[in-house]
């Protein structure tokens, strides 16, 4: 099997376990804020849609109307998506869940990093033990840590200097102090997401801390 083949059948099967998850959330869980700054669970779970539904010649129309900033046009494009009902959303989650999808830059992984890292977005605040499998997560760390990742996903900078440590599988990276934690704690905090940042532990920590202090 390719490797985007394999890529495509594992964010099929996330994305249909993401729509159960949705579906089995109360009507204020799905109102609660996520680890997406300004988007609750609704917005956060219409945004996982926009791969399928939004093609790049929309991207780009809704791009050119906000000058090319791309934070501004993702969240157009959300809210615009968002209009649907809860049930909608999921249901179109599901009949979509097997497009194979390719956004320029990005390609394959871009989807399925978004699978992985959503979930955390939508389950973290909510204190929902929920998460990609091990083998997803361990698939996405050596995407992140290797030769070119897309700017998108993560800033190699922030990791620079720090070798990460899985407590739960054989996988570390990196050389220097090292953080350690679990594969979705370490993929969380290393695209972004400050409050992993908690679940990591060792001498390293204090320079990933001080790596997103500094922006």
């Amino acid at each position: 099997m390719s490797h985007d083949a394999d890529l495509f059948e594992r964010t099929t099967t996330n994305r249909l376990e993401i729509a159960d998850f949705l579906d089995s959330l109360s009507d204020e869980q799905w109102q609660a804020p996520t680890l997406c700054e300004g988007w609750n669970v609704h917005l956060l779970a219409a945004h996982l849609l926009q791969p399928m539904l939004v093609g790049f010649s929309r991207f780009l129309m809704a791009s050119l109307r906000h000058r090319g900033n791309t934070d501004a046009t993702v969240d157009h494009v959300t809210r615009q998506l968002a209009r649907r009902n809860r049930s909608e959303i999921i249901a179109l989650l599901r009949a979509h869940s097997a497009d194979r999808v390719r956004p320029p830059r990005v390609g394959a992984i871009g989807p399925f990093a978004e699978t992985c890292i959503h979930l955390g977005d939508i389950a973290r605040p909510l204190g929902l033990d929920t998460s990609a499998s091990r083998a997803d997560w361990l698939v996405l760390l050596a995407y992140l840590t290797g030769a070119s990742p897309a700017a998108s996903l993560i800033d190699p900078h922030r990791i620079a200097g720090v070798t990460l440590r899985a407590t739960d599988a054989m996988w570390s990276h990196g050389d220097g102090p090292e953080a350690a934690g679990t594969v979705e704690a370490l993929g969380m905090a290393i695209t972004g997401r400050t409050a992993a940042l908690t679940d990591l532990v060792g001498p390293g920590l204090a320079s990933l801390q001080s790596a997103y202090t500094r922006g």
